[in-house]
């Protein structure tokens, strides 16, 4: 029973924090813009805690499997000037990539200050000084993003299959197995990156969805428009749920 609930709370701090820090990156350049944000979620379903500030209402949902901002004009119309629709498209751009820039940036260092710190092992003891460490820390976290981005590469060349994505089962499987702070805080890192490069994939109801219609907007230099863009979400949103089952499944079946 106590291994059960270490475990669940290893899933969701991971999920947790990595979903805030990316909803974080959203919010706060929203905020920077002085575009309106009328809700702040972690989670998805029912609110089970909520407490409104002076125009944000902050909430946490039942289900801790995303989470979203929610601004003023987003995905309605509005005569608010501060709304999302009204702010320039270079504004928008920022806001939309903010999120999966912050997931990025955040693993990104702490896989450097981990295998900077921890994570070197020199065979001769004089060499193991701080200058060699920030190198080899910096080589392999190079090496890393290079890695992430073949995998990327390999998904759309076909050299990386769908059925061997893994989602939130398989995930969470691999957060059980983790031994120790260093190999956990690791794991975060790694997931980190993923997560965020993941959202800025141009595909509909992700972050690099969302980037795509905005440069076409910025090409045409007219909005598209406000029905047309929901349908193109709506698709993105169906395909993506449809994926995500199809990739839980494969996980389960993997497992049993």
């Amino acid at each position: 029973m106590l291994d059960f609930i270490i475990n669940a709370i290893k899933i969701i701090f991971l999920l947790g924090f990595l979903i805030l820090i990316h909803e974080g990156g959203h919010f706060l350049v929203a905020k920077l813009c002085n575009v309106k944000v009328k809700e702040f979620a972690i989670g998805f379903g029912k609110t089970i805690w909520q407490k409104q500030g002076k125009e944000t209402k902050y909430a946490i949902r039942l289900i801790p499997l995303g989470g979203f901002v929610s601004m003023e004009g987003e995905d309605e119309d509005s005569d608010d000037e501060r709304s999302f629709a009204k702010a320039s498209v270079g504004k928008r751009m920022a806001i939309v990539v903010a999120g999966a820039t912050v997931n990025i940036i955040f693993g990104i260092l702490v896989f450097f200050i981990l295998i900077s710190t921890v994570g070197l092992q020199f065979a001769d003891p004089a060499k193991d000084t701080f200058l060699n460490r920030m190198y080899y820390g910096a080589k392999g976290t190079w090496e890393f993003i290079l890695t992430l981005f073949e995998s990327i590469k390999m998904l759309f060349t076909g050299g990386f299959a769908v059925d061997q994505m893994v989602g939130i089962v398989g995930i969470s499987e691999v957060v059980v197995e983790t031994s120790g702070i260093a190999n956990y805080i690791y794991l975060l890192a790694v997931i980190s990156v993923s997560l965020g490069v993941t959202n800025l994939l141009p595909i509909p109801a992700l972050d690099g969805g969302k980037l795509v219609i905005l440069l076409i907007e910025l090409i045409r230099r007219k909005p598209m428009k406000l029905e047309t863009e929901a349908k193109i979400q709506l698709i993105g949103f169906s395909i993506l749920m449809a994926l995500t089952i199809f990739v839980t499944y494969n996980d389960i079946i993997r497992i049993f």
